[in-house]
C-alpha cells in the first residue's frame, strides 16, 4: 500500500550499496529475547553516529530489511549528499529565497542566531507550497562527530524508502507520531489511563499474532491511544514482565514501550507493538552504543509502573487519510502549515533518504535548548 516492493525486493535493491556505506554486518537478534517478534540488526563500524541499528518487524525479512534500511538512513545522514551554500539568511532573503532557520531545534545552551550570521544552508521542499526553502546544514546532518554543533542532532524525522516519495510518506508519519506521544505524555495520569485501548478490539490477524506471543511469554501489555488532533491513527505499546511489575525494585529498563503512526490503526499497533519487542531486546543485548550504563541501575517510575493496573476501556481509533495529501490536510487543518523534505541521498541511488522538518509539531526528548514546543504548551494548560 505504502511502499512499491517487498522487504525482500527492498533489501536486493539496497545490498550492493552496504559496503560502500560502511555498513558491514547484519545479524538475528531474535532468540536473545523469549517472544519471538523479529529482531535484526545492522552495523557500521566507523560510524559518526551510532554504530548499531535495529529493525523489527511481523517476519525476518521484514526485521532484516527494517535494520538495514535504519542503517543507510543514519550513514547518509552522516554524510549526505547535499547542494549547500554558505551564505546568511538575511542575503537569502534579500534574494527573494524563504529560509527557516528552525529555532525549535537549536541544541541546548545555544544562542539563537542572527540574521546575518554565516552559516551553510541546504534547500528543502515546502510539502504544502511546493517552495523551495533553505535550512541550516546543521539542523539536517546527522555527523555527532562535529564540534559545538548549534542544532540538536537526531534521527528524529529521518526516513528512507525506495522512492522520494515513499521516504516522504514515512518520514512524516514518524514526525505525527512523536509529536502525538509527546502530547499524550504531558496529560495528567488520568488523562492517559483514559486512553487505555482494549487489545481485543483489533480484529487483524497479524495483531492478534503479535499479542498471542506476547502474552505466552508472561509478559504484560497495555497499549494506549495516542492519536492527536491531526487525527492520524498513533498507539503506543508498553511491554513488562509480571515478576517485574511485582518487584520491590523494578529498572527502567524493566518496561520497554513501543509508538507506531500510520493511517491503518492496524498498521500502528504492529508499529507499537513490535518495536516494544525491538526495545526489549536493545536492553538484553547491551550493544547500542547510545544506551549508556546509567541506564541499567534507573529505578522505574512508579507513574509508568502504574499504566500496567489500568483498566483497558478504550475502543480502536477511527482510520485516518491514506495518501500523502490527505495526511497534509489533516495537518493544515490542525494549525500545521509548513513540512519541510530535505533530500539528503544522491537520486542516482536506489533508495531515497529524507529529512523531514516540522517545526510546528513536537520534537521527542532531547538535548534542545527548548524542551516544549506550543502545542505542549497549550496541551499542559488545557489539561
Amino acid at each position: 500500500m505504502d511502499r512499491i516492493c517487498s522487504p525482500e525486493e527492498t533489501y536486493e535493491r539496497v545490498r550492493p550499496f552496504l559496503k560502500t556505506l560502511g555498513i558491514t554486518r547484519i545479524g538475528r537478534q531474535t532468540g536473545l529475547d523469549h517472544i519471538g517478534i523479529p529482531v535484526w540488526c545492522a552495523y557500521t563500524p566507523n560510524a559518526k553516529s551510532i554504530v548499531v541499528a535495529q529493525g523489527k518487524g511481523l517476519t525476518d525479512a521484514d526485521a532484516r530489511t527494517s535494520a538495514v534500511m535504519e542503517a543507510i538512513e543514519r550513514a547518509v545522514a552522516c554524510d549526505p549528499f547535499l547542494s549547500h551554500k554558505i551564505t546568511s539568511a538575511s542575503a537569502l532573503f534579500d534574494a527573494g529565497e524563504r529560509v527557516d532557520l528552525l529555532i525549535p531545534l537549536l541544541g541546548r545552551q545555544q544562542p539563537p542566531p542572527r540574521a546575518t550570521d554565516t552559516m551553510a544552508f541546504a534547500v528543502g521542499e515546502d510539502l504544502f507550497s511546493l517552495d523551495r526553502v533553505h535550512v541550516p546544514v546543521e539542523a539536517v546532518s546527522l555527523d555527532r562527530t562535529l564540534l559545538n554543533c548549534r542544532y540538536w542532532q537526531s534521527s528524529d524525522g529521518l526516513s528512507s524508502g525506495n522512492t522520494y516519495d515513499e521516504a516522504v510518506f514515512h518520514g512524516l508519519l514518524e514526525r505525527i507520531e512523536r509529536d502525538a506521544h509527546v502530547l499524550w505524555q504531558v496529560l495528567p495520569e488520568a488523562g492517559q489511563h483514559s486512553r487505555c485501548l482494549k487489545p481485543e478490539a483489533f480484529g487483524g490477524e497479524n495483531v492478534r499474532s503479535l499479542i498471542a506471543k506476547i502474552e505466552a511469554a508472561g509478559i504484560m501489555l497495555r497499549m494506549f491511544d495516542m492519536t492527536s488532533d491531526v487525527g492520524i491513527p498513533c498507539i503506543g505499546a508498553f511491554l513488562a514482565a509480571k515478576t517485574t511489575l511485582a518487584s520491590r525494585a523494578p529498572r527502567f529498563i524493566d518496561v520497554t514501550f513501543g509508538c507506531g503512526a500510520h493511517p491503518s490503526p492496524e498498521r500502528a499497533a504492529i508499529r507499537a507493538l513490535t518495536e516494544a519487542a525491538q526495545s526489549r531486546v536493545t536492553y538484553i543485548s547491551g550493544a547500542r552504543d547510545d544506551v549508556f550504563h546509567e541506564t541499567y541501575r534507573r529505578p522505574l517510575p512508579e507513574r509508568l509502573r502504574r499504566l500496567f493496573y489500568t483498566d483497558p476501556s478504550r475502543a480502536m481509533p477511527l482510520p485516518g487519510p491514506m495518501d500523502l495529501a490527505g495526511i497534509l490536510m489533516n495537518l493544515k487543518q490542525a494549525g500545521v502549515t509548513q513540512a519541510i523534505a530535505v533530500r539528503l541521498s544522491a537520486p542516482a541511488l536506489a533508495f531515497a533518504v529524507v529529512k523531514i522538518l516540522t517545526p510546528g509539531l513536537e520534537n521527542p526528548e532531547g538535548e534542545r535548548r527548548q524542551r516544549f514546543g506550543d502545542r505542549a504548551m497549550t496541551a499542559s494548560f488545557a489539561s
